[in-house]
């Protein structure tokens, strides 16, 4: 229901190619460490958004999507879905034209006020699979 083939398509193929990906860390146990490695495969510019603005897979870390001093296409979020509504709204605030909620991320209320404001929204998909099956 949050991530039609279309949508899903369009953000991977249409929207941009700069992805910040939120919760993104040096810690390669975590998902978010391998996704991002396989959107740099295909192509993909990885903006590491993590407190400790730690460089991963050779770019530079920021803190929060509004310390990043260049526009960003997609926010690929890796927190828990308690808290992954304010970082839909930063997305918006800051430009983005996508959000992408990771598997297992979902706020309902977030992915209405982030189409309301004109971005595409994908919830509890993974791009690094999605990105593998597009023909």
């Amino acid at each position: 229901m949050y991530g039609d083939s279309a949508t899903i398509r369009k953000i991977l193929t249409e929207l941009g190619d700069t992805w910040a990906v939120v919760g993104l860390s040096t810690n390669q146990d975590r998902p978010a460490y391998r996704v991002a490695a396989v959107l740099q495969r295909f192509g993909k510019r990885i903006v590491p958004v993590h407190p400790k603005a730690e460089t991963v897979h050779g770019e530079q870390g920021y803190t929060s999507l509004d310390a990043i001093p260049f526009p960003v296409d997609v926010v690929d979020v890796f927190v828990n879905s308690d808290l992954a509504g304010p970082v839909a709204d930063e997305a918006v605030a800051i430009g983005a034209k996508a959000v992408w909620y990771q598997l297992g991320v979902v706020d309902e209320k977030a992915y209405d006020r982030t189409r309301a404001a004109g971005l595409e929204m994908v919830m509890d998909h993974c791009p690094a699979i999605e990105i593998g099956n597009l023909a």
